[in-house]
């Protein structure tokens, strides 16, 4: 196995404690903020993991034959993982409800009531509100997450398509698709009927289930096997989803996910994603 350190800061001393205690053969620099011991010992798992927290490090362990080629599709969560807001909160906050509905998302994201319910509850709370607010948010809010050009670029040169799955907007998943290059996107639609929107959503909502039914929906067309799935979310809807991924990546997520993922990345950006694939670097 290799191992993938990386952080913003990630001094030579370290890398080299971490070679010594895996026993590894070389360290290579992949990236300004990633490194890759080669040949380390996967059996120093917890001391790693103890280590790498302790000095503020992302880390995982990789296959020393995996390459970003091996992959055929990326599948990412849209709120708080390829972009930095819950979009549904920034609406809310239009609104001037953002306490009542975050409240309502962060516990959906923790796992502790059902994500059709909770959106119901949160789109219901939104009646009235003018369709502008949408673009507004979108304008004046929607930030794309560190790294995520980097990551999406290192994809596309690799032949890997793209799904954007939400449980969020086709609003917002309809913008991002052209501007960034995605080749599939998936998402709820907000009701909207003079101008307002209802507080209602059409359709079947895009839960758990839902974008794990995309995901292998696409894989399916593709042709590809689940090896060849790389899934990224960061909330307890996103599980299912990850789960049918050969590789799932938890991005700042929620302690639930981070606990189920292959691999966690909490401290630099999706950027991180590209070693955990193979890619940047050849390494032998």
């Amino acid at each position: 196995m290799n191992l993938i350190v990386q952080g913003p800061d990630v001094p030579t001393p370290e890398l080299k404690h971490l070679a010594k205690l895996t026993g590894a053969t070389a360290i290579e620099a992949v990236t300004p903020t990633a490194f890759r011991l080669v040949g380390a010992d996967p059996g120093q798992r917890d001391a790693v993991a103890a280590y790498c927290e302790e000095h503020g490090h992302d880390h995982g362990w990789v296959p020393a034959e995996r390459r970003i080629g091996d992959f055929g599709l990326l599948v990412m969560d849209m709120d708080s993982t390829l972009i930095t807001i819950e979009c549904i909160d920034e609406i809310a906050d239009m609104q001037g409800l953002k306490p009542q509905v975050s409240a309502i998302t962060e516990s959906a994201m923790r796992g502790e009531i059902d994500f059709a319910e909770s959106l119901r509850r949160r789109v219901a709370l939104l009646e009235g509100l003018d369709q502008s607010a949408l673009q507004r948010v979108y304008d004046e809010r929607l930030q794309l997450s560190p790294g995520a050009e980097t990551l999406l670029a290192a994809a596309r040169a690799a032949g890997i398509k793209t799904l954007l799955v939400s449980g969020g907007f086709t609003f917002f998943t309809e913008r991002l698709k052209p501007r960034l290059g995605l080749d599939y996107t998936a998402a709820n639609t907000l009701e909207v009927a003079g101008g307002k929107l209802t507080g209602r959503v059409l359709g079947t909502i895009v839960d758990a289930q839902g974008k794990a039914d995309w995901l292998k929906r696409v894989r399916s067309e593709l042709g590809l096997t689940k090896d060849q799935v790389v899934a990224m979310g960061d909330g307890a809807n996103d599980l299912k989803m990850m789960a049918e991924a050969g590789v799932s990546i938890a991005y700042r997520a929620k302690p639930v996910v981070r606990a189920q993922a292959t691999h966690a990345l909490n401290r630099v950006g999706l950027e991180g994603a590209v070693p955990l694939l193979g890619g940047a670097g050849t390494g032998h």
